[in-house]
């Protein structure tokens, strides 16, 4: 007796060659771009030191950059991407907010800690 509440999913695939080689283009344009900012975190990271002048423009393109890639990782593996663009919004705008809200908690925090450090000695 065979049984039919078991699905073989391997067999109703109807992808034909051209569909699979856009997906593996998309792969690797995915895999390209998200090791590409993560290479220009590390260059940066590595290059500017962390007494410099430059190093305030440093932390904020590395929150940037991350907040780029969690975005792509999100829209890409996720599936959001194929999404309808108002869907997109209101997935993605509550976890802008929050985080823009973290950072400026984080911001505000800090200022805070360097004006008692300074007051009171370290």
């Amino acid at each position: 007796m065979e049984r039919d509440d078991i699905i073989e999913y391997s067999l109703d695939g109807h992808h034909n060659e051209e569909q699979g080689k856009a997906f593996r283009k998309k792969i690797w344009f995915v895999t390209a771009l998200l090791t590409a900012i993560t290479i220009v975190e590390v260059a940066l990271g590595a290059m500017i030191k962390q007494s410099s002048d430059m190093w305030p423009i440093v932390k904020w393109s590395f929150i940037a950059m991350t907040i780029v890639k969690a975005g792509y990782i999100v829209l890409v593996f996720m599936h959001l991407g194929d999404e309808r663009k108002s869907f997109k919004w209101v997935i993605l705008a509550p976890y802008i907010a929050f985080i823009c809200y973290l950072i400026f908690i984080a911001i505000t925090e800090s200022l805070h800690v360097n004006d008692a450090l300074i007051t009171y000695g370290a």
